[in-house]
Order: C-alpha cells, then sequence, then structure tokens
C-alpha cells in the first residue's frame, strides 16, 4: 500500500512523495523460510554512458575513471547525478583559446573574468614554444 505525503522543498514548492505504507506488527515473527531478494526496479543491461565534461567526452588520463563509473557506488546511490555539476573542461577551453605572439620573455593573461575566470597571472617565455596559463 502507498500513502502520498505533500512535502514542500527548500524552495517552498510543494512537491508529492511516495512512501511505503508500513503494515508490519511490533511483535517477532518466526519463520523458516528464505526470502528471495526482489529488484527494486528494471536494471538497463548496458551501463549509461555520459561525457567527462559538456565540452569533453574521453577521460583527461588513462588511469581516471568515466564520470558514471565515478558515481556510482553505495555513496552516491541516493545522489541524482543529472542534478550535480557538471563544469566544462579547462583543457578543451583552453585548446580553443588562439595562440598569441608576444614581444618579450613575459606574457599576461588575466583570466578573461567572470565565473569562468582566473586571478591575473604571468607567464614566462624563456623556453621555446607555446605555453598556456596554469
Amino acid at each position: 500500500m502507498l500513502s502520498f505525503l505533500l512535502c514542500k522543498s527548500k524552495s517552498n514548492v510543494p512537491r508529492i512523495v511516495a512512501r511505503a505504507a508500513s503494515t508490519s506488527t511490533s511483535s517477532p515473527t518466526t519463520s523458516n523460510h528464505i526470502a528471495t531478494p526482489t529488484s527494486a526496479g528494471p536494471t538497463p543491461s548496458t551501463p549509461v554512458v555520459g561525457t567527462q565534461a559538456p565540452n569533453h567526452a574521453s577521460t583527461w588520463s588513462t588511469n581516471q575513471r568515466t564520470r558514471p563509473a565515478a558515481g556510482s557506488g553505495p555513496r552516491f546511490e541516493q545522489t541524482a547525478m543529472q542534478l550535480q555539476p557538471n563544469p566544462l573542461s579547462a583543457m578543451a577551453m583552453i585548446a580553443e583559446e588562439p595562440i598569441r605572439v608576444v614581444d618579450g620573455r613575459k606574457a599576461v593573461c588575466d583570466g578573461g573574468g567572470g565565473p569562468l575566470g582566473h586571478p591575473k597571472i604571468y607567464i614566462n617565455l624563456d623556453q621555446p614554444g607555446a605555453r598556456a596559463c596554469g
């Protein structure tokens, strides 16, 4: 039997919560049969494959687990992963920036500002080749 509750979330939006009604009594029951476990719901035959970040599909290193595999196990069993933050990959954002040629031995990166930026840093260009800010 299911009972329904009307709850308010933190944003004061009413939502309906279904609960299974308890019909057990307080007296202990003794039986000699072993209950067989039942599945809580249908399980997909293939795992859900997602991306590491919205702008980067694969992992960053060879020993890194993919995002769906990293969010599995008992710690995450009641976590809605689609509601968790999914930040952009910094590697992909840096790769999109064009290379800027500068005169001298130092370059400055102000981070672009805003929530995706970083503090102003100075890049030493003593060694030949392209350098990233970070």
